[in-house]
């Protein structure tokens, strides 16, 4: 199954400094049929303006990942943690017990995030943070893992979650196969492009929620850039 939600269906604000659209119930944005897909609680779509951002504020017990899509976008964070995160790259934030931090965009021009939340296996543990380059050239023609909570994905940011955070970029024309496992559930973003998953057309900023897929081939119908998150049900 294969669930279109067009970026047009999205929930969201402008607030001025920071246009948001929500993929999930989240602020003042509420869709019950849209609460989370299995651990998978939060995509935000986020343009922020240049010299603004994300004012010092608390989390606990989710596990945050920051997709940067153009800009760039700084870190601090009360555990002495603090950081720079460019187009292409991401960073990754496990509140575990309580961390409190701020996210700006210090650049010249505005910065595109896709910020996604993730829920933890456990509450608790003690708050770290990360980042690191993916290049877009190392995930050309194929998924690269970004951020996983298996051991056996060591070159991605480790997270605290039974999920897994992937990326491709193709070439119009180009396929690429995720294994997902029927038992799962998947939901992708092309951040640019188009692509087509079976029989449906996903659009830039479209989501495509998918369960009851072993495998998952995405077929770029132009050049594209597309991040999916591999999700485990809830209960």
């Amino acid at each position: 199954m294969i669930e279109l939600r067009p970026f047009a269906s999205l929930g969201g604000a402008d607030h001025g400094w920071l246009n948001a659209k929500h993929h999930f119930s989240f602020a003042g944005y509420h869709d019950r049929e849209r609460l989370h897909w299995g651990n998978l609680r939060v995509w935000n779509d986020d343009t922020i303006a240049a010299g603004t951002g994300f004012p010092t504020h608390p989390h606990a017990d989710m596990e945050i990942i920051t997709y940067v899509r153009s800009g760039a976008i700084t870190h601090k964070d009360n555990q002495g943690n603090q950081g720079r995160t460019e187009a292409g790259d991401v960073q990754v934030m496990s509140a575990g017990r309580g961390i409190a931090h701020s996210e700006y965009n210090l650049e010249a021009d505005d910065t595109q995030i896709f910020q996604i939340w993730i829920i933890p296996r456990e509450r608790g543990g003690t708050p770290t943070w990360g980042a690191k380059p993916f290049p877009r050239g190392d995930r050309a023609g194929r998924f690269v893992t970004l951020a996983s909570g298996f051991a056996q994905d060591g070159d991605a940011l480790p997270i605290r979650a039974d999920a897994r955070v992937v990326a491709a970029t193709l070439k119009a024309g180009e396929s690429a196969t995720y294994p997902l496992g029927a038992d799962r559930l998947a939901y992708m973003v092309p951040a640019t492009g188009a692509v087509r998953v079976g029989d449906v057309t996903v659009t830039a900023r479209d989501g495509a929620a998918i369960r009851d897929l072993a495998t998952v081939t995405v077929t770029a119908l132009e050049d594209s850039e597309i991040v999916l998150v591999d999700a485990s049900p809830l209960g």
